[in-house]
């Protein structure tokens, strides 16, 4: 009697074989692909941004990127090193995107000052600005209202007062994972809106 399995190839698909699955509409394969590369992606992108928050997000957008640029893959160089190209190509994206307009400290050569009449420091917001700004704490501060009290406090602790992950499982006597947890929770409520 023959043993089922005896003498077969193994049951572990290999990450082209899991790539063709997916491009032919097999959902589940991405599903095995993002757990064989979830934790890695997610170590990787931790070691280069300081704030969870945009780590976990950038590990989504990776995700994203692999998904949606897959039919690009030539199968040239390993599957691992083509997605760890493409999370630091998104890292990359989100510094260039997150960029903030600078002012120059000194004088500039032609004699003006900080205060020039095209400065952002000089310039007021036009109405819609205003109104688009007024819109925008509005519905934040409705989405606030969701919050549990224990999600606010830890909230505010974490994101206002830049107290880190450890410092608050100490001082509050939770488990990191359920204050993360919380974390998460109350930013997915206050993106809702």
């Amino acid at each position: 009697m023959a043993v089922p399995g005896a003498g077969s190839a193994p049951l572990v698909a290999t990450d082209e074989e899991l790539v063709s699955r997916i491009l032919a509409g097999d959902e589940a394969a991405f599903e095995l692909l993002y757990q064989r590369y979830f934790k890695r992606i997610y170590r990787f992108v931790d070691r280069r941004l300081s704030n969870t928050a945009d780590v976990e997000e950038t590990v989504q957008e990776v995700f994203f990127n692999v998904f949606a640029s897959l039919a690009s893959y030539r199968r040239e160089a390993p599957f691992s090193a083509w997605v760890l190209g493409l999370a630091r190509r998104t890292i990359a994206g989100r510094f260039k995107r997150k960029r903030h307009p600078t002012v120059p400290l000194l004088p500039e050569e032609n004699g003006e000052g900080l205060e020039t009449r095209d400065s952002p420091l000089s310039r007021e917001a036009t109405p819609h600005e205003h109104y688009e700004c007024q819109e925008r704490m509005l519905a934040l501060e409705n989405q606030a209202r969701e919050l549990t009290p224990e999600q606010w406090q830890l909230f505010e602790l974490h994101h206002l007062e830049d107290r880190s992950i450890a410092d608050l499982s100490r001082e509050l006597r939770k488990s990191p994972d359920s204050i993360k947890s919380n974390l998460y929770r109350a930013r997915k409520i206050l993106l809702a809106g």
